[in-house]
Parts: C-alpha cells; structure tokens; sequence
C-alpha cells in the first residue's frame, strides 16, 4: 500500500506545522504527551473493577484464540479422515473457499490503492458499487436452484436495493466526506503500510486456518457440527473486530498526537505498544460497539416508522431516543481513540470523548451524519461480494449441493478481511475528530468542520421553519372544518 504524497483537499498548515504548539485541553496533560513515545500513561480514575474486566476480556481472548484452535485441528483430522464415508469431498470443497479468502485479500489491497490514489472516486465508487456486487451474489443464490437458496438471495436482493436507496439519499455528503476523509489520510504516520499489510496477512492466515476446521465439521453434518461451525463464525467474528480495533487505536493514537500536538508518531511503534498493554480495553470495546451499534440502529428504525402523529408512539419514540443516546455515551468508537492515547478503560474513554462532542456546538450532530463508517461498511461488503462471486462461481460449476454454504462463508470471511484492511482509514478520522473538539481553535485545523456545522445548522434551521410552518397550516384547516 504506497503512501500517498499529496492531495488536493488537505491543507499543508493544518498537518505540516509540528513545531507550533498549541494549548494543551483539560483532557491531555504535559505528562501523556511526554510519555507518546512508551506506554500511554495511565488515568488517575481506573478502578479495580475496571482493571479485572480488562485483564478478564484480555483472557477471554487468548482462552477462546487456544480452545478454538484446538477445535479446528480435531475437527480438520476427523474429517480428513472420515471424508470417504460421508461422500465429503475435500478437493471440492477446499480450494474454492480458500482461493475467495486469498482473493479477499487482493482485493482489499486493491480498493487501499483505488482510495490513495483518488479519494473521492473511491467513496463515490463504493457507494454504487457495492449495490451492484451485493445484488450479483443474491442473483448467484437464486440460480442455485432450491427453494432455500432462492430466499436467501432475495434477501441480498433486498439488501442492495437498501444500499442503492441510501446511497441517493446521502450524495449531499459526499463533498463533505470527501474533504474530510482527504484532510484525515492525506499525511499517515510513518510505517502505517506495515502495520496495515501485517493485519491483513494475520487476517487471511487465521480466516484460512478456520476454513479448514469448518470444512471439517461440514464433512459429517451432524446437529453438533453445526454447533461448532456456529461457535467457529463467532470467533472469527469477535477475533477480526478485536485485530480491526487494535490497529485502529494504534493508528488513531500516532495520528492524534500529530494533529493534537503537532509531532510525529511511528504507526508500527504504537501498533506494539497497543499489543503489550490495551488488548483487554480494545476486547471490550469489541464487544460493546457491534451491540451498541446493533440497538441504536433498531431503535433508529422504530423512531423512523412511528412517526410523531400518534402521541403514544410519541412518547415512546422519544423514549427510545434517550436509551440510543444513553448507549452511544457508553461504547462508541471514538473512544478508541483515548483508549490509546490516555490508557482509559473503554467505557470512560467513551464517555469522555463523546461529552467533548457534544461541548462544542454542532459538533455532535455532524459526527452523527459523518460517512466514513458507511464507506468503510460497505466497501467491506464489497470486498465480501467479490470473495462471495468467487467462491460460488467456482462451486456451482463444480459441485452445487455445496454452492449456498461456500458462498455465504466467503462473504462473512471477505467481508470481515475488507473491515481490517480500511481499519487505518477509520482510525485517521476519528483521531482528527476528538483532536479537533479538545481543541477547534488550532492553526492545524482548517474550517472544513465549522462550515460544515454552519450549514447543518442552516439547514435544521430551514427544515423547522417548515415544520412549524406546516402544523400552523394543519391547524387552520382544523379550525376551518370545525
């Protein structure tokens, strides 16, 4: 992944003035920032609960890393072994799926070249792509032939009509997205193409590793072999977010103190130092932001189809809201970037930089509608449709009782690789998020964001004339009728 020299948006006074020093906020102090270059010094607060989750988390990793690694061997030995009798066949079922895992590979690699090269192409490439690649897997399904394969491809289907919908509701943003995204990646820290490769490869290896064992769970087809096939996906699952949010606190770290302080970080250093000592904060956090992510998204889609004409639904509508809100301060992913920089647990680090957010006026509405993580998302999606197309090309012709399974696998693998793979672009915004609301009058900070906030404001402004406007007219017509 070459490392990009130049671009049109950023500006050179916001990343290129490392020597002019700016107030430290009350969030940082002289020590943290003396101390970039070792262990993040730890925060005066940490409690003995907070330790014990974190070297709990911590263990639970290594527990679940040895324990499903030995589940992977047993099971690779007795299918191998058992392959002739339950008419398995592993020289059909093997090389498609582990060719989309590889190809998952090359693909992230491609869409980090596709980004460096022309940002804004790139966004506005995945927003429109991805609709396409999800919808030829789902046309992939229904071709299978049964019923079952047929459901699950309208739901991609369905799935890529979403994204084309959402991608024309969003294109205002794109001018945005793309100052920002140009702004936050334009100078990455040093060494950041190997911490980058090294996680992808880690990545491959490990997704390639459980292919094996789940070729040899599937050689039997047992009611407890599904069993660990399931307990397989959720490792893989849980162990990407983590290898994903490592190399985002990382990353997010050496980016902060550049954009915060003005000096440069090596990416690979804080990628061992995250490793040594903030493995048990970043498996929290894993573990928190899918869910708080998952619940906040619900409740946004309630909120969306109650409405405000009922006062119940209302009322409750409202509820909702403050629970979202409630959540979000709790585990978000911009605490990562303090759990890096300051060695918080999660929870505090969340909590603290979103009350930062929400200090600075705007801030918190614009970091609400901010885009990357839906770049980031879909184009993950994208990578897992390729490595999906692969996988289930290549099996329809060769043997199709085994196209629906190999196919779905591919994508869930493919699409996690593609996750890590743009970790690193995540972790360069989010640093340039908090480091701007500790501190939105820095000379390296251009007015990208407050004009941004200026016209968000504007519109709101806009839309609630109209909608007071509106009830007045609602409530005429009542008084006429009457």
């Amino acid at each position: 992944m070459p490392t990009p020299t130049s671009n049109g948006h950023a500006s050179r006074l916001q990343i290129q003035e490392p020597r002019t020093m700016s107030p430290l906020p009350p969030s940082s102090s002289p020590i943290a920032f003396k101390e970039q270059q070792g262990r993040p010094p730890p925060t005066a607060h940490q409690t003995i609960s907070g330790k014990l989750f974190r070297n709990l988390f911590k263990g639970l990793l290594f527990s679940q890393l040895t324990l499903i690694s030995l589940l992977v061997i047993v099971l690779t030995i007795r299918g191998l072994i058992s392959a002739s009798s339950h008419h398995f066949h592993p020289k059909k079922w093997y090389p498609p799926l582990l060719a989309s895992v590889a190809v998952s590979g090359v693909a992230s690699l491609a869409w980090q070249c596709i980004f460096i090269y022309n940002p804004s192409r790139a966004v506005r490439a995945t927003f429109w792509l991805s609709p396409i690649l999800t919808c030829s897997v789902g046309i992939l399904l229904v071709l299978i032939g049964s019923a079952v394969d047929a459901g699950i491809g309208s739901v991609f289907v369905l799935f890529a009509i979403t994204q084309s919908l959402y991608g024309c509701w969003i294109t205002t943003r794109f001018e945005y997205t793309d100052k920002i995204l140009s702004l936050a990646t334009a100078f990455p820290p040093a060494r950041t193409r190997e911490v980058v490769c090294s996680s992808i490869t880690v990545s491959l290896v490990y997704s390639g590793f459980l292919v094996t064992g789940i070729g040899g769970a599937t050689s039997t087809r047992t009611s407890l072999d599904l069993l660990f096939i399931s307990v397989i996906l959720i490792s893989l699952a849980w162990t990407m977010q983590v290898l994903k949010n490592v190399q985002q606190v990382a990353i997010s770290r050496a980016r902060f103190v550049n954009f915060a302080h003005g000096e440069e970080m090596d990416a690979w250093d804080a990628f061992r130092i995250t490793l040594k000592h903030l493995v048990g904060s970043i498996c929290i956090g894993s573990t928190l932001v899918p869910s708080v992510v998952f619940i906040r998204g619900s409740i946004r889609s309630v909120n969306l189809m109650s409405g405000s004409s009922d006062e119940v639904m209302y009322s409750g509508a409202d509820c909702f809201s403050t629970i979202a809100n409630k959540l979000t301060t709790l585990g978000n992913r911009w605490g990562f970037v303090h759990v890096g920089t300051y060695d918080k647990g999660f929870v505090e680090a969340s909590s603290d930089t979103w009350n930062k957010f929400r200090s600075t006026s705007g801030l918190e509405k614009l970091i609400d509608s901010d885009l990357t993580s839906s770049f980031c998302f879909l184009s993950a999606v994208s990578v897992g449709a390729v490595s999906s197309l692969t996988a289930g090309i290549w099996m329809l012709l060769i043997h199709k009782d085994y196209a629906l399974e190999v196919t779905l696998y591919a994508f869930i693998i493919g699409y996690f690789v593609g996750r890590v793979a743009l970790a690193w672009v995540q972790a360069c915004v989010l640093a340039y998020y908090v480091a701007y609301s500790e501190d939105p009058r820095s000379v390296r900070f251009d007015g990208t964001i407050p004009h941004r906030i200026q016209r968000l404001q504007m519109l709101s402004a806009h839309r609630d004339n109209r909608e007071l406007e509106m009830g007045r007219e609602r409530e005429e017509d009542s008084y006429n009728n009457c």
